[in-house]
């Protein structure tokens, strides 16, 4: 897959989430308009009629939605996490896995957009479905955490955090459904066991 194609498709992509996600309706038509230029262009670039105007409303083979998390500890064995700014609760930094992206390049830009910080992604610990954990049964999803080590921290995050601090391991506060207490606990437990997790 070329570099023009995969442009095409992220700018498709991005006006998809926006459609999803923003309720200014400005900024919808702005989205209406990229997911019509990016497929005229696909159709362009391919040579090939496009039935949908978006290349992410076909109809494939359903698979479930991957999201990725840092688990990191500072010397005093302390957990990073992040405030979410949207529901108060706390989580390991970490996100949506974009197209194109190999899991740890997200997690690296996760870490860097959430917690302010440059990471080095040591190894996979856990992998799994996450249907015992999501509140909606209807939805499939996956989720893969690894074992981060921080390179530089520059005190500053994005606007979906709040805040950023180590906690120790015994004293956590309310965690993000997100990633939940059990799936901590089992990433930590393969740092510790240096086997991963998967199911």
């Amino acid at each position: 897959m070329d570099e023009i194609y995969k442009f095409i498709t992220k700018v498709q992509s991005i006006a998809k989430i926006g459609k999803i996600f923003s309720k200014d309706p400005y900024a919808l038509e702005n989205y209406e308009e990229l997911e019509k230029l990016s497929h005229d262009a696909l159709e362009s670039y391919t040579g090939e009629k496009l039935e949908r105007p978006n290349l992410f409303a076909r109809d494939i083979y359903p698979t479930p939605n991957i999201s990725c998390r840092a688990l990191i500890l500072n010397d005093k064995n302390e957990l990073l996490l992040v405030k979410e700014a949207a529901f108060g609760t706390w989580s390991l930094p970490g996100g949506w896995c974009d197209l194109y992206e190999t899991p740890s390049e997200a997690i690296i830009k996760e870490c860097r957009q959430e917690a302010g910080m440059d990471i080095k992604v040591e190894q996979l610990l856990y992998f799994a479905d996450r249907k015992n954990f999501l509140e909606n049964k209807c939805l499939s999803e996956y989720v893969c955490c690894f074992h981060c080590t921080i390179i530089n921290d520059y005190h500053e995050h994005c606007h979906e955090v709040s805040e950023v601090k180590f906690f120790p391991l015994d004293n956590l506060p309310t965690i993000s459904h997100k990633f939940r207490l059990p799936e901590i606990e089992r990433s930590l437990e393969a740092l510790k066991n240096g086997k991963a997790f998967f199911d």
